[in-house]
């Protein structure tokens, strides 16, 4: 299947520019561009107009296989208000010296330039991230802040700095692009769009990205969400059951009575499997080596390290540099904590015969 962008549109009071990078998610994209288009059909006159365009030709394969027919970028490309880059599965490793020659330089002029999910790599090389603050997917957090030691990295929605945002991708999108319509046309105009795409609430920049750790709504409880929590932001250094209760107020026996009749699993096994979670992706988006993603997922031998990540994803950890290989269809993301508990629930029915 084909998609071809409208050709380009007569400029309105703010014009946006969307850069497209092989396998961007085109429903963020398309998502991002409905809330501006829903603004101008509310509007007495047209208020955005907008580009798509690509530094890689104009047919780009986004993520889900699908083609899109584009502008091809340099700099003919009309000023803006908004430049917004998009990137995802592999951009993390995507040079483009074009792309970045004209970032700096549509920065320099105040275009306010902004790297959506794995496109704030794009912006981040450029140099225009530096002492800032910014997000991206949260299953990328950690192997961009392990590349960006000078970005101030942290799991939001988005980030607004004057000239200078990141969005964590996926529907966040939506909520940008409220927030920056609110900014030009006040907060009663952006939730009139909001009403015309059922998107309620509005979510602030400072939203968690994630509601469930993978568990359902209605068995989340706070407790668990806070042990969830800390588990996550230990991942180095990780800290004990008892050393968990201790913070969170509880006896070590509640705590994990908790977790083993909402979550499925121990704290012990979690544990576990955000750290072999984020030895994954730092596998895929760094340069570390495997010793060093190791140490920096809490363990504390590389054979431990190495048994427990082919028990979990059937793979070795060198078999794991590449998410989604350029001869496969379709990325690879297995370990998901549904993928755990069931793994667990099967050896449990095998040790019980």
């Amino acid at each position: 299947m084909e998609i071809v962008v409208l050709p380009e549109m007569e400029p309105a009071q703010t014009h946006m520019i969307f850069i497209v990078v092989p396998r961007f998610n085109i429903t963020t994209l398309i998502t991002m561009i409905e809330t501006v288009r829903i603004a101008n059909y509310l509007a007495p006159a047209p208020i955005f107009s907008w580009e798509v365009a690509s530094f890689d030709g104009e047919k780009v394969i986004a993520s889900n296989g699908m083609t899109t027919t584009v502008a091809v970028a340099n700099d003919n490309l009309q000023p803006a208000k908004f430049v917004f880059i998009l990137g995802s599965w592999g951009t993390e490793y995507y040079t483009n010296s074009n792309l970045t020659a004209w970032l700096r330089k549509r920065a320099r002029k105040g275009e306010r330039v902004c790297g959506v999910e794995l496109g704030c790599y794009i912006i981040a090389r450029a140099g225009l991230l530096d002492g800032k603050t910014a997000t991206t997917h949260w299953s990328w957090l950690n192997g961009f802040r392990e590349n960006f030691d000078r970005v101030e990295v942290e799991e939001s929605l988005f980030t607004l700095d004057s000239k200078v945002m990141t969005c964590s991708g996926g529907l966040a999108g939506v909520d940008l692009m409220l927030r920056l319509i609110e900014e030009i046309s006040g907060s009663g105009f952006s939730g009139e769009i909001a009403d015309q795409m059922l998107h309620h609430p509005i979510r602030s920049a400072t939203s968690p990205q994630r509601s469930t750790m993978g568990r359902s709504t209605e068995t989340m409880l706070p407790l668990l969400r806070e042990a969830m929590t800390l588990i996550e932001n230990n991942i180095e250094e990780p800290l004990t059951v008892p050393e968990i209760a201790v913070f969170l107020g509880v006896s070590q026996r509640q705590l994990e009575r908790q977790f083993k009749k909402h979550v499925g699993c121990t704290v012990v096994q979690f544990g576990l499997l955000r750290r072999l979670q984020n030895a994954r992706l730092l596998l895929i988006s760094t340069g570390l080596s495997i010793r060093q993603i190791a140490t920096a997922s809490g363990f504390n031998t590389l054979s431990h390290f190495a048994y427990s990540f082919g028990k979990l994803f059937d793979r070795r950890p060198s078999d794991y540099r590449e998410a989604w290989p350029k001869n496969e269809p379709a990325p690879s993301w297995p370990g998901s904590l549904s993928d755990f508990l069931d793994t667990l629930n099967e050896r449990a029915r095998k040790g019980s015969r």
